[in-house]
């Protein structure tokens, strides 16, 4: 691991700043907790530069908790990068390519969007559209923390945040409100620039 190399946090785009129902405070306090995880991704890879390994254990042992730390890191980073990234836009139904896919696979974007709620009222850290390239579709995937529930050959379209960090300032308990604040600041261009840099297929 002695070659790692440091990453940086992603800018925040200014757009996010001016979203309609989620706060310029809550991006801000929200966008700090992302560059923590870059930081203790960077922390962490660092010390297991010089761990030993031949002192690896399932029990207890400085490389179990090191890398079990990383997971939450890393998922910390990805996660928060895919949130930032499609948002401060006009939400609305779904268009291009994005909206052909949740057509075919949820009858309608109206039943996406109710799949989508559900899952996020139900989960405990983040709700996931993804494309799962084994079964060729989209599902709406649960993860309860950052590295919790990993869906193995799934990419992720739009990834919700419905940890209380993401609304607390703003909407305290009412996570329903925050999630349609969340749909109306979807930006459907990023999601169908990932569903044509992925190559998924949509037909």
């Amino acid at each position: 691991m002695s070659n790692f190399v440091e990453i940086r946090p992603r800018d925040l785009s200014p757009a996010l700043l001016e979203l309609d129902g989620i706060s310029r405070t809550t991006i801000e306090a929200h966008y700090r907790l992302y560059q923590g995880y870059v930081g203790k991704r960077n922390e962490i890879l660092g010390k297991l530069a010089t761990v030993d390994l031949g002192a690896a254990n399932q029990v207890y042992s400085e490389v179990r908790a090191l890398k079990l730390d990383l997971t939450f890191a890393v998922g910390g980073i990805k996660n928060h990068e895919l949130y930032f990234e499609h948002l401060g836009g006009e939400g609305g139904d779904p268009d291009g390519a994005v909206g052909g896919l949740i057509e075919r696979d949820f009858g309608s974007a109206d039943a996406w969007r109710a799949d989508l709620r559900a899952t996020g009222m139900g989960g405990r850290g983040w709700a996931w559209t993804a494309y799962d390239w084994d079964e060729g579709r989209l599902f709406n995937y649960i993860g309860d923390a950052q590295n919790t529930f990993p869906v193995w050959n799934a990419t992720p379209l739009v990834a919700l945040d419905v940890y209380e960090h993401a609304y607390f300032l703003d909407y305290q308990t009412d996570r329903a409100a925050y999630i349609e604040a969340f749909l109306r600041n979807l930006d459907w261009g990023v999601v169908n620039s990932w569903v044509a840099s992925y190559r998924i297929p949509t037909e």
